[in-house]
């Protein structure tokens, strides 16, 4: 499995000299597995640069959505699989309140896009889910998902293949004011012993209260679930639009604060476009 970052941010894309080093795109993670089976991992506009080298190939793409706020849908009318004829893509919809499973391309609609969606040339397949449906495959993956806690609901997933666990759960807010989906102690059952656990951390301690119920994590909470799950890595993710790249060193210092007070060996680190993580 190869797994690399193509957008890292929260909430909205950064241009700037300030966001160089971390990348200033939002949401999205691509994930190749042995067999040659494409995974992506939400559709911000980190997904444009992945669709120009996926573009290259003619095989099936699977895009996994955490929900529909636009930082996670908003590269997907820039992807360029999706204008090659019979390419096959086939989405799957995150866990939403309301649920609006064609989110996706119902923003290539009316005034909001000049190309409709009636003239995109690839097979486009939604593949909706029912809520009991946890468990699914595709190629040599296991794929659970997980409700997620974040204003309009949707969801975290973990992909199991090629003896590796890679746990996805973003816009997550671990310990929230209002009623949760999922219970911090199920986060550590769902991604227990990942290899690597890929987290919201957009907001730290120093932000509270005033960010609370905003539908995000701290990033001290997120290594205190990776530790108690036994992660092997977490990597920071969603980072905050006002967080620059040496905003962003400093939370991963501070967050390895706390890994050397508990003694753990989890490896702390921020996600940043481009970076790849071979497990091979």
């Amino acid at each position: 499995m190869r797994l690399t970052f193509y957008g890292v941010r929260g909430s909205i894309p950064t241009p700037g000299e300030d966001f160089i080093r971390y990348g200033g795109n939002t949401a999205c993670v691509h994930i190749e597995l042995e067999d040659g089976t494409d995974i992506i991992l939400d559709s911000g506009t980190g997904i444009r640069k992945l669709g120009e080298q996926l573009a290259r190939k003619q095989t099936p793409i699977y895009l996994l959505l955490s929900h529909n706020h636009w930082d996670h849908i908003q590269g997907f009318p820039f992807f360029v699989p999706i204008y090659q004829e019979n390419r096959d893509i086939n989405i799957y919809p995150g866990l939403t309140t309301l649920k609006e499973p064609d989110q996706i391309l119902k923003q290539m609609e009316g005034s909001l896009f000049p190309v409709p969606r009636e003239a995109l040339k690839a097979n486009i397949q939604i593949i909706e889910l029912n809520d009991e449906q946890n468990r699914f495959e595709i190629g040599s993956a296991i794929i659970h998902r997980l409700p997620m806690n974040h204003p309009g609901k949707g969801s975290a997933y973990c992909i199991e293949a090629d003896g590796v666990k890679v746990a996805y759960i973003t816009d997550n807010e671990l310990y929230p004011p209002y009623k949760k989906e999922t219970d911090f102690l199920d986060f550590v059952k769902f991604a227990s012993d990942a290899d690597v656990l890929i987290h919201d951390a957009q907001y730290m301690l120093s932000d509270m209260p005033a960010k609370t119920g905003w539908g995000h994590s701290v990033a001290e909470e997120a290594v205190k679930l990776a530790m108690a799950c036994n992660a092997k890595k977490l990597a920071l993710y969603s980072h905050d639009p006002e967080r620059t790249d040496d905003d962003i060193d400093d939370v991963v210092t501070h967050c390895n604060s706390y890994v050397t007070i508990a003694e753990s060996t989890l490896q702390v680190f921020a996600s940043r476009e481009g970076q790849t993580l071979d497990f091979i």
